[in-house]
């Protein structure tokens, strides 16, 4: 640039600021603010006239590859070349733009292509923020966000857009005239799409389309929908929930779950669906939720339905009605207390026909209970206040604890000083819990009503000596019962003989009591290797011996047990608490002596000396423990079994783990004998029952992908959720396929023998496990199951096949053979704001009562 082109620009320079219109321009380095006149070349600095006579509030950017025009009388910049014009978030770029800082409004326009002048040149792009519009013309007002835009293409989170005309009305909101949507990025053919004449999109909430098309592979459906809604952000947001079709092989084709949802607010909001099918069944759902941080949280979920299986005309035509009502609440009243409900009240065809649910299937009752906790910081007492009920579907039976008050004092140590060196004395301590109960069950439309308050008292020293631990420790229990049963014998009116029992109502207190001591130790032993990358090998030895006594409370003093006698002249000893809701007072003195044996075997890798990063790592070999007791009181069998139990793990790929039991006893041919092995010759122990099982996981390094990579937070997010939202393992399970594990692997054994006595010798082994690999980068193959080692059988196997296909996801699970065998095929949409876009089949042959 020579000198004379200098002085030139300088002089339209100064004439623009006296007109009141900031610029700069790029490419010749020369930048214009709004309070002063500067220049690369030297300084020269104008009064700025007073008053404003323009609306730019920044600073405008212009940049051009051919060249820039002035029209300063007009107020115009005309950019010719690979234009680029920057203000504030927002850039546009196009062949030529024109720009009237009048009016605030910017055009631009791509050139015809020389070879194909249906191929345009540097088409116009608008970039606001992380939004990017791809058009033919343009037509934009900087300063309201106001534009208009032909023949556009933009992308949102994952969601792409097309029309002829895009009419943006402001910042956060813009018209599309014949516009296309979808979540697939082939920008060629997507593989399926919304058309619309009309749509609307508001920023980062949703789109809304009147009369739109559903199209695959460029084929559109028949039928339109009047009107749709799609969330274009991860949240909540009310709207239209859109079905999902499907066939079921009992109940025929259906659509189910669709309904409405409405955010209510920040804190709750409500859902209802309902579901239809062909064959005359139905079924409503509602959902309440409601959430408040660090404060409560909850839902009231209600269903009602009716299921219809055969014609009206069939003989074996089933036809049932089936309801349910939950409430889940938890709530932080206060830092100390808090309040938990689960209440749960159904019909059991509910679950009996809900076979989408392994966990649903497999439980026959349904469980409710609410609990509120209070705990007084400073002493550490609690107390609790609990309801529960339970259900039992197979008898229709009922069982709830109404009310359950538990009062909690902490373990205190009134001779506790804090001063100075701990006397033995001062580890004294005891705690004490009362509870009161009241149980009623429901049993064949009986009902009966049992209560009761129990107090238990425990008290306890912890004195050191030397090495060892030594810890005696006392328990006292006290029932408080209003009834207790009496025994006699009846005649009925055939004059047959019979036991009955009856309930005497009276206050009655039950007392019981035991005492022990405890005492351990701890030792180590330590192998120093220093060869093959180990340090050393640490073994750590926790021997402890216990001894525990309580009386028979069977005898006359404490009057606990009464007797009647028999037909046959015989005396029957009873407890006549043995209905009562507590422990019962036991009929056998007690004298345990019990040892137990420890064993940890710890190992310790050397830091490699050649990486400075590299540290040393700790791992645990193996875990054994070791028991047994003898009884002193006891008539008969005085040693228990011998317990030995082991585990051990190798990093994340095999772990081990067992138990087993030995008798000291000998046998006939049917049970246990009090005789010794070794007075017969035949050793010291024998083996009554040893279990293990041994799991082993490997899988392949993962594999990235374009896909994943390109994931914006938001999407990364949505896809997670999505995957994680199912929370149980499904008869057909809907978590989407990981193609980016190209195999893993995971197999379990376990066996179990059990033999009293060598002729009653019961043996269960099986094997179990899953498998999956991608046979190409775009199809993958499961399969999962287990197999009987002794009853030769497979037990709830299942094939499942998934096909990547770009923007969809194809699935098949096959349950060849079982209860529930069957098979469900799947396309559904893989973008997590359009789950619900699928197409499903299936057959189930449910084979159970």
């Amino acid at each position: 640039m020579n000198l004379n082109s200098i002085i030139f620009l300088k002089l339209i320079l100064l004439i623009f600021l006296l007109q009141g219109i900031t610029f700069s321009q790029q490419n010749d380095s020369l930048f214009i603010s709004s309070d002063s006149l500067l220049t690369v070349v030297d300084s020269l600095q104008v009064q700025k006239p007073k008053g404003k006579t323009y609306d730019v509030d920044t600073t405008v950017f212009a940049s051009s590859k051919d060249s820039l025009i002035f029209l300063v009388k007009e107020k115009k910049m005309k950019i010719y070349g690979e234009g680029n014009i920057s203000y504030k978030s927002t850039e546009i770029k196009s062949a030529n733009i024109f720009i009237d800082f009048s009016s605030n409004e910017i055009d631009a326009e791509g050139i015809p292509s020389d070879s194909l002048p249906e191929i345009l040149i540097g088409a116009p792009i608008l970039k606001e923020g992380t939004e990017v519009y791809e058009g033919k013309t343009m037509k934009y007002n900087f300063k309201s966000g106001r534009g208009l835009l032909s023949m556009v293409k933009t992308e949102m989170d994952g969601s792409y857009y097309t029309g002829n005309k895009i009419n943006k009305v402001d910042r956060e909101t813009y018209f599309i005239e014949d516009g296309i949507f979808t979540t697939c990025d082939d920008s060629t053919c997507p593989h399926y799409h919304f058309t619309a004449s009309k749509m609307k999109v508001i920023h980062k909430e949703q789109l809304v389309a009147e009369w739109i098309f559903i199209n695959f592979g460029g084929v559109p459906l028949p039928i339109p929908l009047p009107f749709a809604v799609f969330p274009i952000e991860s949240g909540r947001r009310s709207g239209i929930l859109p079905p999902a079709f499907g066939s079921d092989f009992n109940y025929g084709t259906y659509f189910s779950r669709f309904g409405y949802f409405w955010a209510i607010n920040d804190y709750m909001d409500l859902n209802l669906t309902a579901d239809y099918y062909t064959r005359g069944s139905y079924k409503i759902d509602t959902r309440f939720r409601y959430s408040k941080r660090y404060n409560y949280s909850g839902n009231v979920e209600g269903s009602y339905g009716n299921f219809v299986q055969g014609e009206t005309t069939d003989a074996n035509r089933v036809e049932n009605t089936e309801w349910r009502i939950s409430w889940n609440h938890n709530q932080s009243i206060t830092p100390t207390s808090r309040f938990d409900a689960k209440l749960e009240f159904l019909t059991g065809t509910n679950i009996r026909r809900n076979i989408n649910n392994f966990n649903e299937v497999l439980r026959n009752e349904a469980i409710s209970n609410a609990t509120y906790f209070k705990q007084w910081e400073e002493s550490g007492n609690s107390l609790s206040l609990s309801y529960s009920r339970t259900q039992n579907f197979e008898n229709n039976n009922i069982s709830e604890v109404l009310p359950n008050l538990t009062f909690s004092l902490a373990q205190s140590y009134p001779f506790r000083d804090n001063v100075g060196a701990q006397e033995w004395y001062e580890s004294f301590g005891y705690s004490y819990s009362g509870q009161f109960q009241n149980n009623r069950n429901k049993t064949a439309g009986d009902l009966k009503v049992r209560g009761g308050i129990q107090h238990n008292i425990n008290a306890s020293l912890s004195p050191k000596i030397g090495y060892f631990s030594i810890s005696p420790n006392i328990r006292y229990n006290e029932s408080w019962y209003n009834k207790q049963i009496t025994k006699y014998t009846a005649y009925d009116d055939t004059g047959a003989y019979f036991i009955k029992t009856d309930d005497v109502k009276e206050i009655n207190m039950v007392r019981t009591f035991s005492m022990g001591v405890s005492a351990s130790t701890k030792f180590y032993g330590m192998f120093n290797i220093n060869s093959l990358g180990v340090s050393a090998i640490r073994h750590t030895v926790t021997p402890s011996i216990s001894y525990n006594y309580s009386p028979d409370f069977s005898t006359s003093f404490w009057g606990y047990y009464d007797s009647y006698v028999d037909s046959s002249g015989k005396s029957i000893e009873y407890n006549k608490y043995e209905r009562e809701i507590f422990s019962k007072p036991s009929n056998q003195e007690q004298q345990n002596i019990n040892f137990s044996l420890g064993n940890v075997f710890d190992l310790k890798t050397n830091a490699d000396p050649n990486d400075t990063t590299s540290k040393e790592n700790k791992f645990q070999l193996l875990n054994l423990n070791a028991s047994m007791g003898y009884n002193f009181a006891a008539k008969s069998f005085n040693f228990s079994d011998l317990n030995l139990s082991y585990r051990t793990q190798i990093g994340s790929l095999l772990s081990f783990s067992g138990s087993s039991t030995f008798s000291p006893y000998d046998y006939d041919t049917k049970d246990r004998i009090d005789r010794y092995l070794v007075s017969n010759g035949k050793g010291l122990l024998r083996l009554t029952n040893t279990n293990f099982s041994i799991s082993l996981s490997l899988a392949g390094d993962k594999i990235t992908s374009s896909e994943t990579e390109n994931r914006t937070t938001v999407q990364q997010d949505q896809y997670l959720q999505a995957s994680e939202r199912s929370i149980y393992q499904g008869l057909y399970n809907d978590r989407a396929a990981d193609f980016s594990i190209p195999w893993d692997i995971s197999l379990n054994y376990y066996y179990n023998l059990s033999r009293l006595i060598p002729s009653k010798e019961n043996i269960s082994s099986n094997i179990s496990g899953s498998l999956n690999f991608n046979l190409t980068p775009k199809w993958k193959f499961s399969v999962t199951g287990s197999y009987d080692l002794e009853q030769k059988e497979f037990a709830a196997p299942q094939i499942r096949i998934s096909r990547d296909l770009h923007c969809w996801t194809m699935n098949f699970t096959w349950n060849p053979i079982g209860t529930y065998r069957g098979y469900n095929f799947e396309i559904r949409v893989k973008a997590p704001q359009l789950q619900d876009l699928k197409i499903t089949k299936r057959d189930q042959f449910y084979e159970g009562r």
